[in-house]
């Protein structure tokens, strides 16, 4: 039986994990924005697949998606468009004209994290009222005409539900979490470390989220401080492409000494492993969709410290699976890692307690069966178009 034709309309990159589960599961074609000095996918892929770039203008991409759809209707089964914005409104569109099943994954608040820059605006991340205004625009013209959406959290369904839309909207979490990869060490911290060159003494703190103004790093690099000005022996261990302004902001901290930063690392080959060699994660977001990063924490039984909002608070249930606190409260972050460090066994049973909880609603392959599954029993919202049915 031949696969079902997806194209996956991506306008702000996307990962290798996202694209393989569904390469795996469908005949997948990428139409993505071309990113001027990135790349549209994080990590190359050996599933096949086909990648069309596109423009880097948001407005030209949009136009291509308009102009490709409707122009590629007898190849695709079902499209699923990244977020709510301009490439989702042309796909849309294009779902209307020609009646192909559309749906839109949503992965994060985007107004959200906008308002986030109001905070903490960075050179290439400013905030600009008339743009937060297009944003919700194009979130309730996205709900009015779009036919449904994908979700990674119940949080998520309520923000699209505060759009106005009356579509249906699906809580799937792709991509999950390989459980079979994210996985417990097989060997102690201790060794672990040094063969990963990391510091053997004192304790290590994870922080993988990109540098934004919405992941709030400045509050966990002020809880560091707090810490080694109590005396305690930290180290922080960061990946990001943004590695580079984490070390600048670390410097402003006095901690630049106590970090080790630099650009991510292949998702499947070595971030699990620094999970598992680390003693604690921290996800300090001041607004989150999902939180992938805590999921892959606990994964590995790494204990987990998050704020207390969107869809961590999912997740990471405080006495349960972890420790919260509010975000941007620094002396509240400085006693959550201080109480992880200092509670060892509670640390393990919340860590391994947040494993089951992964295993049973996040692991890989449930979500992307779920998602196959949807996909696969779906049929078009719209009646197919009279532009559809000519071109039969």
């Amino acid at each position: 039986m031949s696969k079902q034709r997806l194209c996956f309309v991506v306008e702000s990159g996307t990962d290798m994990r996202m694209v393989e589960g569904l390469a795996e599961r469908f005949a997948l074609t990428v139409l993505a924005r071309g990113i001027d000095g990135g790349v549209e996918i994080n990590w190359p892929s050996a599933m096949p697949m086909e990648v069309i770039r596109g423009p880097a203008s948001r407005f030209g991409f949009a136009r291509l998606v308009l102009r490709h759809l409707p122009g590629e209707n007898r190849r695709y089964d079902f499209v699923i468009v990244q977020s709510y914005g301009l490439a989702a409104l042309a796909a849309n569109i294009a779902g209307r004209l020609t009646g192909t099943p559309t749906a839109m994954l949503i992965c994060s608040p985007i107004e959200a994290y906008y308002e986030c820059r109001r905070r903490r605006p960075q050179p290439d991340k400013p905030f600009r009222p008339h743009e937060l205004m297009l944003l919700r625009a194009l979130a309730r013209i996205n709900g009015t005409i779009g036919q449904q959406y994908f979700v990674l959290s119940d949080h998520l369904a309520q923000v699209v539900r505060g759009h106005g839309t009356r579509k249906p909207v699906r809580v799937v979490p792709i991509y999950g979490v390989d459980t079979r990869v994210f996985r417990p060490p097989s060997e102690a911290k201790a060794a672990l470390k040094a063969r990963l060159g990391l510091p053997v003494t004192g304790s290590l703190i994870f922080f993988s989220s990109r540098i934004a103004p919405e992941k709030d790093s400045e509050t966990l690099l002020a809880a560091v401080r707090h810490l080694l000005d109590a005396g305690r022996d930290l180290w922080l261990l960061h990946r990001s492409g943004g590695h580079r302004s984490f070390i600048e902001d670390a410097r402003r901290w006095g901690v630049a000494a106590r970090v080790i930063a630099t650009d991510a690392v292949h998702p499947h080959q070595q971030l699990p492993q620094d999970y598992q060699a680390c003693d604690l994660c921290v996800q300090a977001s001041r607004a989150e969709g999902l939180g992938f990063s805590p999921l892959e924490a606990l994964a590995c039984e790494t204990p987990v410290v998050a704020t207390a909002v969107g869809g961590l608070r999912e997740t990471i249930i405080e006495g349960q699976t972890g420790w919260t606190y509010q975000p941007g409260d620094v002396q509240a972050l400085a006693a959550c890692i201080a109480a992880v460090l200092d509670s060892p066994a509670e640390a393990a049973r919340r860590a391994a307690a947040g494993r089951r909880l992964v295993r049973a609603r996040f692991d890989r392959q449930k979500v992307f069966a779920a998602l196959a599954q949807i996909i696969e029993a779906s049929e078009a919202l719209e009646p197919r178009s009279d532009l559809a049915q000519a071109e039969r």
